[in-house]
């Protein structure tokens, strides 16, 4: 009788361990951990406690996530107060830059409407097709290291420094308007890869806004 001889017969027999209990104070495998050898009885306790030990671990992981979400998610609450009780486009802008760059840490931002959105022309200057074009194939944001100089420009003094972006773009129903820019000198600030939920939710708040106080 071999290894797999013995293991086929347990796996046939599941009751066999139940029958013949004191076997687990008889056999002796290695401490899991090292050191001297210790029953099978003491070994599944050991087994259990490490199981325990990776679901503490992962359940403080799943409150972290949770309570960050949280955060957020007041975050982009108070967001969409300021937007909504916001009259016209100047206090819109101030109160959408001051959320971002308080409430969020986002030092740099820059914002562009088009597509004949009432306003846009005197409000903001023109922005090119090969941006819009950027705009339009977006279909969530774009987050990652800066690959246009024109965008870039957007962020004013701080563009040379400007390391990673996140580019959210504006939406009317199927159409681009408008395009949000987010900038940082890190670069691990806006990283490909990352969530963008939220990223998203701002860019629907804020794209509702400007059709109301611009349109």
């Amino acid at each position: 009788m071999n290894a797999d001889d013995v293991l086929n017969y347990l796996r046939e027999h599941p009751d066999f361990l139940g029958q013949h209990g004191e076997i687990f104070a008889e056999v002796t495998v290695p401490h899991p951990h090292g050191g001297q050898a210790i029953t099978l009885a003491e070994r599944q306790l050991h087994a259990l406690r490490d199981k325990i030990r990776q679901l503490e671990s992962k359940l403080a992981e799943l409150i972290r996530f949770g309570e960050e979400n949280d955060e957020i998610g007041e975050k982009v609450h108070r967001l969409c107060l300021t937007l909504i009780e916001a009259p016209d486009y100047a206090i819109l802008h101030h109160g959408l830059i001051r959320s971002l760059k308080d409430d969020f840490s986002v030092p740099h931002v820059g914002l562009r409407i088009w597509n004949g959105m009432p306003g846009s022309e005197h409000m903001f200057p023109a922005v090119s097709e090969a941006v819009r074009s950027v705009a339009s194939d977006l279909h969530q944001p774009y987050c990652g290291a800066p690959t246009n100089l024109e965008l870039l420009e957007w962020l004013g003094e701080a563009a040379p420094h400007v390391r990673s972006v996140a580019l959210v773009p504006l939406r009317w129903g199927a159409e681009v308007f408008g395009l949000l820019v987010l900038g940082s000198e890190e670069t691990e600030r806006f990283y490909p890869g990352m969530g963008t939920l939220y990223l998203s939710r701002i860019g629907d708040l804020v794209a509702t806004a400007l059709r109301r106080t611009c349109g």
